[in-house]
Order: structure tokens, then C-alpha cells, then sequence
């Protein structure tokens, strides 16, 4: 016995049959119900008809057609009930699948663009940094951790002189790349994929130039020990309302 549930275990999983064991419970169950309710709706009817033939004058016979007629109808509305209950819960299951599906989709594609905005090379971080801001648009959401990851990579260690240990190649375009994209969203408050009533935090980041000219900030915003060193920053025309600002 132990060798025959070995050899059940190890069976190839394309050979799978599905389990017929509650199929041959459910289906006599319904089958029974199914006549009581028949069987139920015909008495009913029955006495629904006997009692109108017995009120007329002369009585008459009760007609056995109308009491078929009457619980073949009342059948088929039940069904039709039944049916679109069944449609219905199965459409909800499907959207249910594709919702999930999506979200997957929207996961991968959230750690792909973290793990590129974390590569060595500037070009690749440039990409990470485009696809962050697509997924943004796409990913309603969580399109507040998106923005929370571009401007954690604002705050990070950056060395804006080139001629320092620890200047990176590169990275000065990578981190105009994000303001640039930032302000882009930030143009127009009613377009459906603008980030103005979201936050942001640049506390300690530090800014070698950049443009947030016309920008609306409408969300919580933070420069709090933000660095403003080399180039310019512009936030000509720009408007905050709506959450906390804070430039200590």
C-alpha cells in the first residue's frame, strides 16, 4: 500500500483527473430539490386554478394545461434567476482574475524600475527613472510609493563636483531627469495622471539646478535641509496649497 501511494505521488501532474466525489453528492441533492420545488409549484398552481374554477358559475373542472403551463413558468423564471446569478458571479470572478493579473504585471514592472534606478551605469538609471514615472501614470494606486522612490533617490549621498572622490558619472543628468519629470506632473492639477495632491519629500536632498517653475504643489511638501549648492533652482510661479510646506 505504502508503494501504491508512493507511485500516486510521483504520477506525472498532466495525468491528473479531476475529483467526480462531490459532483456525485451535489448533483442527486439538486436533482431532489429540483423536483420538490417542481413538485411544490404544482400544488400551488393547482390550488391556485381549483380554487378560480370552484368560485365560477357554474364550477368547472380545474384545467390541467394552465396548472403545467403555470409551473413550467414559474420554473423558467427560477432558472433564469439562477442563471444570471451564476453569469454574474462569474463575470466577478473573471474581472476578479484580471485585476489580479494586472496588479502582477504592475509589481514586476515596479522591480524592474527600482532595480534599474540602483545600476551602475547612468543610462540604465535614466530608464529606470522613465518607466518609474510610466508606472506612476499606469498604477493609480500606488502612485505615491512611485513618487516616494523618485524622491528618496533625490535624497540620497550626491556629490555635485565633478573633480570630488565621489562624484558619479552621469548622475547629475539623472537627477535633473527626475526633477524634470516631477515638474511634467505637476502642470496640470485636473489631468488624470498629475501628481499635485501627493507628497513630497526632499528633506536633505541636495540640488546642483532644477526647474519647478508653474509647478502645484497641493500635497505635504519638504525641503527641509535641502541643499541648494551649485546652478540654479527655479520655482518661478510656482504654487503650494492644499498641505504643509516646509523650507527650514
Amino acid at each position: 500500500m505504502a508503494v501504491s501511494l508512493r507511485r500516486k505521488r510521483e504520477a506525472p501532474r498532466g495525468r491528473y483527473a479531476p475529483n467526480l466525489g462531490p459532483v456525485l453528492v451535489v448533483a442527486p441533492v439538486a436533482l431532489i430539490a429540483a423536483g420538490a420545488l417542481s413538485w411544490g409549484i404544482y400544488h400551488y398552481a393547482y390550488d391556485y386554478f381549483a380554487q378560480a374554477a370552484a368560485d365560477q358559475k357554474p364550477p368547472k373542472p380545474v384545467n390541467i394545461n394552465d396548472v403545467l403551463k403555470a409551473t413550467v413558468t414559474a420554473l423558467t423564471l427560477i432558472g433564469a434567476v439562477l442563471a444570471g446569478l451564476y453569469a454574474y458571479r462569474k463575470q466577478l470572478l473573471a474581472e476578479g482574475d484580471a485585476h489580479r493579473a494586472d496588479a502582477s504585471q504592475l509589481a514586476d514592472r515596479y522591480t524592474t524600475a527600482a532595480e534599474q534606478l540602483g545600476h551602475d551605469q547612468a543610462a540604465v538609471r535614466l530608464a529606470g527613472v522613465y518607466a518609474l514615472a510610466r508606472l506612476a501614470d499606469d498604477w493609480e494606486e500606488q502612485r505615491q510609493v512611485c513618487i516616494d522612490v523618485l524622491c528618496a533617490y533625490l535624497r540620497m549621498p550626491y556629490e555635485p563636483d565633478p573633480t570630488a572622490p565621489g562624484h558619479k558619472a552621469g548622475e547629475r543628468e539623472v537627477r535633473q531627469t527626475i526633477i524634470r519629470v516631477i515638474r511634467d506632473h505637476l502642470q496640470e492639477p485636473d489631468a488624470a495622471t498629475a501628481w499635485c495632491p501627493h507628497d513630497f519629500n526632499f528633506t536633505g536632498a541636495v540640488f546642483d539646478g532644477g526647474n519647478f517653475s508653474t509647478s502645484h504643489f497641493r500635497g505635504a511638501t519638504s525641503f527641509r535641509g535641502a541643499t541648494f549648492t551649485r546652478g540654479t533652482v527655479i520655482f518661478d510661479q510656482a504654487t503650494f496649497s492644499g498641505g504643509t510646506v516646509d523650507f527650514t
